[in-house]
């Protein structure tokens, strides 16, 4: 089965997605086996989730609304966990 997945979450961090929530975004994202697109806007452009270097390069500072998108068949599920950690203001989810 080839499952898609789409949500949105605001992001409250501080400082915004700068280096420390940006590699536990990525290091969540690779625990999937679907793949998880990123961006600042509902539209796109979509960022590869699992890139610790693109998704630092999108600064997307505190305030912002973060998209994902996932298809694959876990994507549900790297969705809802990506939301929550964002949701948790980078937190270990485990």
């Amino acid at each position: 089965m080839n499952g898609q997945a789409r949500a949105s979450v605001l992001l409250r961090h501080a400082v915004g997605l700068h280096a420390r929530p940006a590699v536990k975004l990525t290091k969540l994202a690779k625990r999937f086996a679907c793949r998880i697109g990123f961006g600042l806007a509902a539209e796109g452009p979509w960022i590869d989730a699992k890139s610790i270097v693109k998704v630092m390069a999108a600064k997307a500072p505190k305030d912002s609304t973060l998209y994902f998108q996932a298809e694959g068949d876990d994507a549900a599920a790297a969705v809802a966990a990506l939301v929550l950690l964002v949701e948790r203001d980078f937190e270990d989810v485990d």
